[in-house]
Formats: C-alpha cells, sequence, structure tokens
C-alpha cells in the first residue's frame, strides 16, 4: 500500500506509561480452543490480566451469562500491511476527513458499544477496563472527524512492541471506518509494527485485505511481534 497522503504523517501512537506487571492467572493453551475459538471462562479485566491475555494469543469477550471468556479462533484474522486494499474512491475519503490519534478514546469504545452486531461484547466493564489501559498508555484510538467536527468513525486497540490487536470499529458516515484503518496501517508500518490482529475477517474487512492465518502461524508471529523492540514499550 502506498502512502495515501500527508494527512496521516501527524499521528503518533502513544508509548506505555508503566506495565502493570505480571498477570496473577495462568491461561489455558490457545491449541485447546474449541471449533469457535473459545478457550475458557474467569479471571478478570485488570491490567495486567488483558495483556498477559494478548501476549499468550487471547483475548477477552463475554461468554454465556456475562461471563468473562477468552478466545483463539482458528484461523485468525489479520491485516498484512501491503495486501491493505485502498480503493480511489476510499483514498478520496482519506482526504476529505481529518483523522486524530488518541484524542477521545471512550467516545470511540462507546460509540462501538452502541454499534448494532452479532455477539455484541462492549459493555460498560470492558469500557471502564480499556479506558485504564489507555490512560497507562497501552490501548490506542484512531479517530475519523467528518470536515465539521463530528466524530463519524473510529477503531481502538491494544499496542505491544511491535503487535498491534484491533479490537473494534464504528462508522456513521461513508467510509469512516475504514479511513480509520487506513490511517492505523499507515502508523503501525512507520512505527514498526509487524502483526495486525483482527481476530476474526468479516466481509468488510476482507474487502479492505485482510486475510486468515493458522492459529500456529499467528501465535509464531506474536511472540516475535511482542518480543518488539526492547526500547519501544
Amino acid at each position: 500500500m502506498s502512502s495515501v497522503g500527508p494527512n496521516f504523517a501527524h499521528l503518533h501512537l502513544q508509548r506505555p506509561l508503566y506495565d502493570p506487571g505480571p498477570c496473577r492467572w495462568q491461561f489455558p493453551d490457545p491449541g485447546l480452543a474449541d471449533e469457535r475459538g473459545f478457550v475458557g471462562v474467569g479471571a478478570d479485566l485488570q491490567p495486567a490480566t488483558l495483556l498477559g491475555a494478548y501476549r499468550h494469543g487471547l483475548f477477552p469477550m463475554p461468554e454465556r451469562l456475562r461471563r468473562i471468556g477468552w478466545w483463539s479462533p482458528n484461523p485468525r484474522g489479520i491485516v498484512e500491511f501491503d495486501q491493505l486494499h485502498v480503493s480511489k474512491s476510499l483514498r478520496a475519503s482519506c482526504r476529505r476527513y481529518e483523522v486524530r490519534a488518541n484524542t477521545c478514546f471512550r467516545d470511540v469504545m462507546t460509540k462501538c458499544a452502541s454499534t448494532p452486531r452479532p455477539g455484541g461484547w462492549i459493555n460498560a466493564a470492558f469500557i471502564d477496563a480499556y479506558c485504564t489501559l489507555y490512560e497507562m498508555g497501552w490501548a490506542q484510538s484512531i479517530e475519523t472527524f467528518s470536515p465539521a467536527g463530528e466524530l463519524i468513525g473510529g477503531l481502538y486497540g491494544i499496542k505491544i512492541n511491535n503487535f498491534f490487536a484491533g479490537e473494534s470499529m464504528f462508522s456513521t458516515q461513508t467510509d469512516a471506518s475504514k479511513v480509520a484503518l487506513v490511517a492505523l496501517v499507515e502508523v503501525l508500518r512507520r512505527e514498526g509494527v509487524t502483526l495486525l490482529d483482527v481476530q476474526w475477517t468479516t466481509a468488510h474487512l476482507v474487502s479492505l485485505g485482510a486475510s486468515d492465518v493458522a492459529r500456529t502461524r499467528y501465535l509464531e508471529r506474536l511472540a516475535i511481534a511482542i518480543e518488539g523492540d526492547s526500547g519501544s514499550d
């Protein structure tokens, strides 16, 4: 993917202020996941737990009875930077909208939570937990604004060294979430990130170039990305 223009050059992701320390829970082997990608329930949404889970190849979503579930799909959805598809119309949208980073994280999560979707999981506890990670410098948001200054799209996720876990996105105007993804890829490429995880592929993400990778390969790449540059995160 070539650069879509200088309007993303100003975007920078924040760096962690401090590490919450080791997770007090022992996570199961991701290879034990069932056909849905479900690994188990329990634990909590504390910063050390969430970061430990991502490092282990898991991510949280509530399971039945709203208990915290941990997931590791096979295959896993990722976005290869050089496969990102930016159409002519999307390129125009990238230039029409304003994109910012980390200026209204809670608003982005709240709008993602209010977007109707099957199996919506972003409840108040998740919003509070990820906002805590944001305040600690681990969570990131990319936000799309209309020419009138209205928040119309965005996404959020977790960055650990050269790994980025994309959690959710929303859009209220044409291409707004796609613009946020294009901007994210450009920033991640510039900052040396090597793995962009999107959990499951959807028709929307596939249209942008997302693809599936076997869990074993994903975990291999995750380990390398997490190791990253010891001087960054």
